[in-house]
């Protein structure tokens, strides 16, 4: 799906870069090179990290008792009584369903988190662009990972870079 946005939104900036008259500015710029530059994106990550710390410990924890039950049970299970031995399975079969449906949570929630704040710098990203062009009056400005061919039109990434650092 988001590929078909994306490419959707490829194909109508580039009707609406064909369609411009010898009057209209053109820029590009060069988004994801600001966004890997991007001064508190390492901020961001770190924040994730420290926020979802609890999550993954307790994880690690749960996977770590489930490897030793299934240790005991391959090393021990022949020799245990049946009824011994049948607890221990059922108990392993319930840490193991445990252990996945807290690990999808936790998969569900850091990326919804990590999108989240993307999303954030993205639109700051976006909103430095937009003023940009509107101060140089530039009426389209394209992402140069967009397009495969630019003669005559003004890179602005380093001037969004300036407003960002």
């Amino acid at each position: 799906m988001k590929k078909w946005l994306y490419a959707t939104s490829l194909i109508l900036i580039l009707v609406a870069s064909t369609n411009a008259t010898a009057s209209d500015k053109i820029a590009v710029v060069n988004i994801s090179s600001i966004f890997q530059q991007y001064p508190q994106r390492d901020l961001v990550a770190k924040q994730l990290e420290k926020e979802f710390q609890n999550r993954v410990t307790e994880l690690q924890s749960i996977e770590q008792n489930l490897q030793i039950q299934m240790q005991r049970l391959q090393r021990d299970g022949s020799t245990m009584k049946a009824s011994e031995r049948s607890a221990l399975e059922r108990s392993v079969i319930a840490q193991r369903e445990n252990f996945s449906h807290k690990a999808q949570a936790f998969e569900q929630d850091n990326r919804r988190r990590q999108n989240e704040e993307r999303n954030k710098i993205l639109s700051h990203i976006h909103n430095i662009v937009g003023n940009i062009a509107s101060k140089e009056g530039y009426d389209v400005v394209i992402d140069v990972n967009a397009i495969a061919y630019a003669h005559n039109t003004k890179d602005i990434t380093a001037d969004v870079l300036k407003q960002v650092l």
